[in-house]
Order: C-alpha cells, then structure tokens, then sequence
C-alpha cells in the first residue's frame, strides 16, 4: 500500500470537506511505543502536552486534571495511566520530518497533484497522539489542514462543519499562542456530528478549522496528524491572531473578509512582528517567557501551570 490512500471522488472534495483515507503507517518503527516513549523525553517541554483522559467534549479548560509523570512514563504507563498525550512538532526531529514529507507527498499524488509543494502544502507539521482506553479529546478546532492517520487500538472522532455559526461563534474562532484550544460544547450539537470510526490503517482528512471532539475504545490508541497550511490559511491565522489581542484590548474586530483593505494592513502589521519575534522562538526558554510578556502564565498551560496567574 501507499503510505496515504484516498476514497474515491474525493479529489472533489478536497480540500473543503472531511474524506476518509487509508494509510501503510501502522507498525512503523517510529510510530510504536517505545520510540514515541524517547521521543517524549527529545522534544521541547513545551512540545509535549498531557493530562487526565477522563474528559468530557465540553471540559472547562480550568478544570483538566493534571498528571504526575515524566513525559516518557506517560507513554510507557499509557495502557494503565488513564491519561492523554500530544507530542507536538515532531517535524522538528529529521526522521519524523521525512516521515511526514513522504506521507503529504503521498498524498498529493493520491489526489491529483505532482507532490505536496506543487498542491500548495506549506509549513506542515506532525503531531501524535497517545491515549488511554476511554479518554476523550474535548471539543476543539485545529488552524492547519489535516490528514489523520490512526495508528493503534480504536478511536472516533466527531467532525463538525465548520461553515455553522451557531457551532463555533466568530469570536472563539480567534486564536493567539498559549489559548487553551477547547470551546463550548452542548449535547445538542452532536445532531450535526459526522463521526469517523477508526481502526489501525483508516484515517481522514480533517479541513481547515472544523471542529470536533475524539474518543478512544476500550483499549489504548496511538494517531498522528499530518498537517500543513495552504496559503489561506497562512492569512487567515495572521487576521484570527490579530483580531484576538486586539479583543483582549477591549477592540473587538470584524470578521475576515469583511474590509480586504484593513484584512491587508493587520496581515502586514502581523508579518513584520513575527519576523522580529520569530527568531528569539528557536528557544524553548524564550518561548515561555514570550508566552508569560504577551498572554500571562497561564499562557504556559503545557507545563501543567494553568492554576497559576
């Protein structure tokens, strides 16, 4: 098999509707236990985040309860440990960075294209996912486009469109470095849910900001999310950015696409404070006080600090 698959007819889909994929990642070397279990212990501490499993889709932020491991415990103790783990940017390791360029080039080719950089795939990243049985992902959104490969054990997720207000408000589609990604979740929205089941090998193609919440089976579950941003994306993540600290400022702003003329001016104001901030990010150190100037310590959520501040 090719490392991604698509369905059929879903090159018409693509890439503004979800579509389920197969993929050959399964039992990969770099995706069992034990190297997720070192690589826990490579990354950045802010580039590893965990928690109890036992949620809800609608989990208050300020109430996750913590756990008391070390990053590479939680992995190795994941069959037992009630708990939930995201290693984020596992991009910035070569052999995951390969690993991902293959699987989107992969893909690229699975619908159409001459590759990932020729289909206008930038910046992708990869982020893996290990989970207890029985652990919920609560009710949240992702800024980048998505193919999600399931790796181990069963899981589900629930898929929302994104294009429906009375889901996620304008307002929380805002976003800015440390807000905590769960939103506001009913019963009721589950009427509107598309759920994707999953076993080892199947997989989905997650579009641009379209909500969800995830639900392992009765035994533990390993996935990865492959992603990048195509040149919508890029903008409109600068204007939800943007928008955001201008709303903390008590300026609250109008909705993109609204005044291209000023979408432009936020978007270019954003480019020039990014290309200053950016390089003083390549730190783990830095990041975290940049996080604690701009957003206050509760921003550094990651290390388990969300009480404080």
């Amino acid at each position: 098999m090719t490392v991604i698959a698509v369905e059929r007819g879903a090159e018409s889909r693509f890439p503004d509707e979800p579509f389920a994929i197969r993929h050959g990642l399964a039992g990969h070397p770099l995706l069992s236990l034990e190297a997720l279990a070192v690589l826990a212990g490579r990354l950045d501490r802010d580039r590893v985040e965990f928690n109890s499993g036992k949620l809800k889709p609608d989990q208050r932020p300020e109430d996750v309860p913590t756990l008391d491991l070390a990053p590479p415990d939680v992995v190795r103790r994941i069959e037992t440990a009630d708990a939930w783990m995201v290693l984020k940017n596992v991009e910035t390791m070569p052999e995951y960075r390969a690993l991902i360029a293959s699987a989107l080039d992969d893909a690229a080719k699975a619908l159409g294209r001459k590759s990932a950089s020729a289909g206008g795939m930038r910046d992708f990243q990869g982020f893996i996912f290990v989970a207890s049985a029985n652990a919920v992902t609560p009710f949240h959104m992702d800024y980048e486009e998505n193919f999600f490969v399931h790796l181990a054990g069963p899981k589900a997720m629930h898929v929302f469109d994104n294009r429906d207000r009375t889901l996620v408000p304008e307002e929380e589609m805002e976003v800015y470095p440390g807000k905590h990604r769960n939103l506001r979740y009913r019963a009721d929205f589950e009427a509107k849910a598309r759920v994707f089941e999953m076993q080892p090998g199947d997989g989905l193609f997650l579009p641009y900001t379209w909500p969800h919440w995830v639900r392992t089976g009765n035994r533990y579950a390993v996935s990865m999310a492959i992603t990048w941003k195509s040149k919508r994306d890029v903008r409109l993540n600068a204007l939800y950015f943007v928008n955001a600290v201008l709303r903390k400022m008590k300026l609250p702003q109008p909705v993109p696409g609204r005044h291209p003329w000023y979408d432009g001016t936020k978007v270019a104001l954003y480019r020039t404070a990014r290309a200053v901030v950016e390089p003083l990010r390549r730190s783990e150190g830095m990041r975290r006080r940049l996080r604690t100037v701009f957003f206050g310590r509760k921003a550094n959520y990651y290390y388990g600090e969300k009480a404080e501040g």
